[in-house]
């Protein structure tokens, strides 16, 4: 990790700057927002300020530059996820927006249909089941779900037996990359590869994977792979969808208006090529511009060693709590991005606000995974969950933090 300077890194957040209630700010709630870096704050104002203007049909110079800065991004995106070619990138709101859109032209398409089989996992976010229930319900399709094991883990014998006993009807393996409430990493090579050998198509919800590990989309040989910038350092309201190109052309649009027609007539419509036909009226286009930063930034860092220094800080994290008497930690012992735990007769919100108290944010609850927590007999869990800003001192104040409020509510 030579090189990987955190303290000058950390000057690059403004927000780490606060104070909360009178401490220090301790930000360990990246799972569920990344804090922004000032590179990307920059584009974001830069944009409104040197370029603003509506995309694509404007001849003037406003509009041809933000035409250009809105379409690299694109690239920028293609690039960063190793995708087959920039018509692979639609740009969304977000990855549950991305789930929507892909839930909804699968079922306008027939490809899911009645007597259809959907397969999920215990592991996945609202976002990656509710979308699917309704598909399910409008469709006459039904839903299975992948247990997990005591560590978290994805049960893979119970995953190859839902797939044998559904061989005839799956049509779509959805699953999460890592879990935003355990951390837990899927094995995608060995679940793509006997997915598509079952004849499912396989969407992967990426939001907790693009901010920790290096992307080949090519190489994962997924069907669909969704994400939202704002884990990734990028602003709110920006994400997206990848897709295979054949695969995307084959499909229906979802939303009809601006943008997304090369031709429209009271007796017709006809749609417009990749990647416009799924990104109908004005986008995100500071989003898009912002979330091309934000992947820039962390490419200049270099993901390899993100990745090795937000590990080691969680290995620390998951020793430095497990040593507190009364906590139980959440999740296998090779996590990523996130650390789940409880501390015996306490409940998670109450030590989380003093947390909060203490300068130290994390997140509290069942983390929209209300299945998961219920396999586990639990309502919720703190969640401290690290970003490449993230640094030992911030390890000691948690655990300091916990240890004082854990004996304040005894």
């Amino acid at each position: 990790m030579s090189g990987y300077n955190v303290s000058a890194l950390r000057a690059q957040f403004p927000i780490l700057k606060n104070e909360v209630h009178g401490e220090p700010l301790v930000y360990l709630d990246n799972a569920a927002t990344s804090q922004k870096p000032q590179v990307v704050l920059d584009a974001s104002r830069n944009y409104y300020e040197l370029l603003n203007s509506n995309i694509h049909r404007g001849t003037h110079y406003l509009a041809q530059q933000a035409t250009a800065a809105h379409e690299q991004a694109r690239d920028t995106v293609a690039a960063h996820l190793h995708a087959g070619s920039r018509e692979e990138v639609i740009f969304t709101s977000g990855t549950t927006d991305g789930i929507n859109l892909v839930a909804s032209i699968l079922g306008y398409s027939g490809r899911i249909g009645p007597g259809d089989t959907i397969l999920i996992s215990n592991l996945e976010h609202h976002s990656n089941t509710v979308p699917w229930q309704l598909l399910c319900e409008r469709s006459g399709a039904s839903l299975e779900v992948i247990p997990v094991h005591e560590d978290g883990t994805l049960d893979l014998d119970s995953f190859h037996r839902l797939l044998g006993d559904h061989q005839d009807t799956l049509k779509l393996v959805a699953l999460t990359h890592i879990s935003n409430a355990f951390g837990t990493v899927l094995p995608l090579e060995t679940v793509i590869k006997s997915s598509h050998e079952a004849g499912a198509l396989v969407l992967i919800d990426g939001a907790q994977a693009v901010p920790h590990l290096v992307m080949d989309l090519e190489a994962l040989d997924v069907d669909f792979y969704v994400f939202s910038g704002h884990k990734a350092y990028a602003p709110t309201g920006i994400g997206v969808l990848y897709g295979k190109r054949a695969l995307l052309e084959s499909l229906p649009p979802w939303r009809g208006g601006g943008e997304m027609i090369k031709k429209v007539s009271y007796e017709g419509t006809t749609y417009n090529e990749l990647p416009y036909k799924f990104e109908a009226g004005t986008p995100n286009i500071e989003g898009a511009i912002a979330l091309a930063t934000a992947l820039g930034f962390l490419n200049d860092l270099g993901l390899e060693e993100v990745h090795e220094h937000e590990h080691a800080l969680i290995e620390h994290a998951a020793g430095t709590l497990s040593g507190i008497e009364g906590v139980r930690l959440y999740g296998p012992h090779d996590r990523i991005g996130s650390l789940s735990f409880n501390v015996e007769g306490i409940h998670h919100y109450d030590l989380g606000t003093l947390l909060d108290k203490m300068g130290v944010a994390v997140r509290t609850g069942h983390h929209c995974c209300q299945p998961l927590m219920a396999r586990f007999g639990i309502t919720g869990t703190l969640r401290a969950s690290f970003a490449c800003f993230n640094d030992e001192g911030d390890v000691q104040r948690l655990a300091q933090a916990v240890e004082k409020a854990v004996a304040m509510l005894r």
